[in-house]
């Protein structure tokens, strides 16, 4: 049964509940839409492609030398040579017994030949009838067979190539082009509108007031939504007004598929954004036993019920939570497999502190030791306005909820983080 966020009430959900009722805000995935090759890096297929080709499409040389077809024992007085075969070039000929030809890396195998020798192997020399003939050195290490890329071995025609649902990469992309594809069916991009809230909240660039503060979470989440395949609509900064902030959400829910914002939604007086919501679509607001990011609003918003979610004002908490939550279901709108984050286990280096109840997420860094074990140790003060801990951070530790501590030596759980090399 899937869990809905406006059944949910008050109490406190586990990180499972809470990513579940998330994921049921989404209906489906988006429509598809046919994209050109060259701007499909990162899109997600929306439909499997069946190879139309053999790849590679003819049986080939997978290195310099010459085809032959490898018999019982190398003739003492070597093969005769009797073609040139190169890439590009269609082998026109069939050798017989004790012939070959020389050949280029790519080139088709001639009819007769079942093996490519390389040229640092061979040695030629002009024969007593004035031919070229090619003797093999060392033919006790040659192998039926040998350097040879079968026609099909990669992809035979008809079979799945890329499944539905995957993200395209270089590989991706490289593949698709070996078929001849020159464009795929995929996802349109999801689009979200972001935007923070709080009268303390001054754009970079701009004068910082006394009492206010940098907007960092803006162009954090706005980065990670990239990262996640988003197309980003930035609605900048509100102030701790809840007609602002209702007007902003109406225009968002017109034009976006997805609409984040962070800060205003915990219990103060300012919090603006949940009582804005309420009048815009519906609400569905819990507490999770998480830290850090414990309050986060979930709802509709607009005829359309464009799903909405508020992120916790501190800055690590909002990148948090986004990751445990907005990312998967990012994953679904585009058709992708809505799973956790990719999970390894590390020993933790020293003492890592928690509380039972909830889940901990902290910053850590993890590396591989001389014996090729993973560890891992946090990255120093984890309070959820610390950004710098997440800089520093190349994974979050996952402490779960059993858990009051990790010691050192014990086996942690960590989620790596996107980093560029």
């Amino acid at each position: 049964m899937t869990l809905s966020c406006f059944e949910l009430g008050e109490r406190m959900l586990t990180v499972e509940e809470a990513r579940e009722a998330v994921l049921a805000l989404a209906e489906g995935p988006l429509p598809a839409e046919a994209v050109a090759l060259a701007a499909a890096h990162g899109r997600v297929l929306a439909e499997a492609v069946v190879s139309p080709i053999d790849v590679p499409q003819r049986t080939n040389a997978a290195m310099d030398g010459i085809a032959l077809a490898w018999p019982q024992a190398a003739p003492a007085e070597g093969f005769l040579r009797v073609a040139e075969i190169h890439a590009g070039h269609a082998a026109a000929l069939t050798l017989g017994p004790g012939e070959c030809a020389g050949i280029t890396t790519g080139a088709p195998l001639p009819a007769g030949a079942d093996s490519v020798i390389m040229r640092e192997q061979l040695a030629e020399e002009e024969g007593a009838d004035g031919r070229r003939r090619v003797r093999v050195e060392r033919p006790e290490r040659v192998r039926r067979g040998q350097n040879v890329r079968r026609a099909g071995e990669d992809i035979p025609r008809g079979s799945l190539a890329l499944a539905a649902g995957t993200r395209l990469g270089a590989a991706e992309l490289g593949l698709l082009a070996s078929l001849g594809c020159a464009e795929a069916a995929v996802r349109r991009r999801p689009r979200v509108a972001l935007f923070s809230t709080g009268d303390e909240v001054t754009a970079p660039g701009d004068e910082l007031p006394e009492a206010g503060i940098f907007d960092a979470n803006r162009f954090s989440l706005m980065a990670l939504a990239a990262e996640q395949g988003a197309e980003v609509i930035d609605l900048g900064i509100l102030p701790d007004s809840r007609v602002a902030i209702g007007e902003a959400l109406a225009r968002a829910a017109e034009e976006a598929d997805l609409v984040i914002t962070s800060g205003g939604v915990s219990v103060g007086d300012a919090d603006h954004t949940r009582a804005a919501l309420a009048e815009q679509g519906e609400l569905g607001f819990w507490k999770i036993a998480i830290r850090p990011g414990r309050p986060l609003a979930c709802g509709r918003l607009g005829p359309r019920g464009t799903p909405f979610l508020g992120l916790p004002g501190n800055p690590v908490a909002a990148m948090v939570t986004f990751l445990q939550f907005a990312a998967p279901l990012l994953a679904r709108l585009q058709g992708r497999e809505p799973t956790a984050a990719p999970r390894l286990v590390a020993v933790a280096e020293h003492e890592l502190g928690s509380r039972t109840g909830r889940v901990d997420y902290l910053r850590g860094v993890y590396r591989s030791d001389a014996e090729g074990r993973l560890r891992v140790a946090g990255t120093g003060a984890q309070g959820s306005g610390i950004l710098s801990s997440m800089a520093q951070a190349n994974c979050l530790i996952e402490i779960t909820a059993e858990r009051a501590a990790v010691a050192a030596g014990e086996a942690v759980t960590i989620h790596p983080l996107f980093r560029f090399p």
